[in-house]
């Protein structure tokens, strides 16, 4: 049992992608500036509305603070988010999606974003496994295409 435990703990470790509370975690190759760009340019290649790229370290400074480069990209479609919403209208508050690129205090750069398991927990969704199996896809192929080379 210890074996099995301890094997369970060095996959997790060593996985690219780490889930934590609700959120899916992945390192990126570039900046924070570059994989915002990146995933932007993805996102609106691909059909989506980028609804505000949110400077978080910008507005920090603009108050005397100091803050790691931080990111928030917020994005949708409605022919992707309107099912789920159908699905359970309150999903409605985690949607649009956001993508928080940030940098730690390593100066790691990372992608965040809600799991879209998270989301149907949260709201108990259920018979709407096609559109959470679509939005995971999706999210995916955004993430990996922002942060990789």
């Amino acid at each position: 049992m210890r074996l099995l435990l301890i094997a369970l703990l060095l996959s997790a470790l060593s996985t690219p992608a780490l889930a934590t509370e609700g959120m899916i975690r992945l390192p990126s190759q570039h900046s924070v500036s570059i994989t915002a760009d990146r995933l932007v340019n993805l996102l609106e290649s691909k059909g989506m509305t980028v609804f505000s790229r949110i400077d978080h370290a910008a507005g920090a400074q603009k108050v005397g603070l100091d803050l790691r480069p931080t990111t928030l990209v917020i994005f949708g479609n409605p022919k992707v988010g309107s099912p789920l919403m159908q699905c359970r209208q309150t999903t409605a508050i985690d949607l649009p999606q956001k993508a928080l690129i940030w940098q730690d205090e390593q100066g790691k750069v990372w992608f965040s974003y809600n799991d879209p398991t998270y989301l149907k927990d949260r709201h108990q969704i259920k018979g709407c496994d096609k559109v959470l199996e679509k939005i995971t896809g999706a999210l995916n192929t955004f993430a990996l295409g922002a942060t990789t080379k």
